[in-house]
């Protein structure tokens, strides 16, 4: 089965493109290398990929023929991913005062350099 199908099937991505975009980014590495999207799985493989919260690295169990239900979907893999880390300790996202107009030049450096942006 392919990566990009199989993740989607189990429910890591909303939609296959999206799985598909981030294997041919180099984003999602089957047992430690990068996938390409029509890379083959099997049982035992291990897919590692970072998503908006957290580092993922899930085991194959079982191929997925089709898109399933969450709760069989979970069956499939086993989660060796590290736990979501309280909201608490999640970054904030740096708000600008209403009507404090456009950012200038340097509004922006320093807003990129929040973000963790660099040149």
């Amino acid at each position: 089965m392919r990566v990009d199908a199989w993740l989607w099937c189990a429910r890591f991505f909303k939609s296959r493109t999206l799985a598909t975009a981030e294997c041919r980014a180099g984003k999602v590495k089957l047992n430690g290398r990068p996938a390409k999207p029509a890379a083959e799985i099997k049982p035992g493989d291990r897919l590692a990929w970072r998503d908006a919260l957290r580092a993922r690295d899930v085991e194959v169990v079982e191929l997925l023929p089709r898109r399933v239900g969450a709760p069989e979907a979970a069956k499939a893999y086993l989660d060796h991913s590290e736990p979501i880390p309280p909201k608490e300790l999640r970054g904030t996202v740096p708000l600008r005062d209403r009507g404090a107009g456009r950012p200038e030049k340097r509004d922006r450096r320093d807003l990129d350099q929040l973000r963790g942006y660099q040149k």
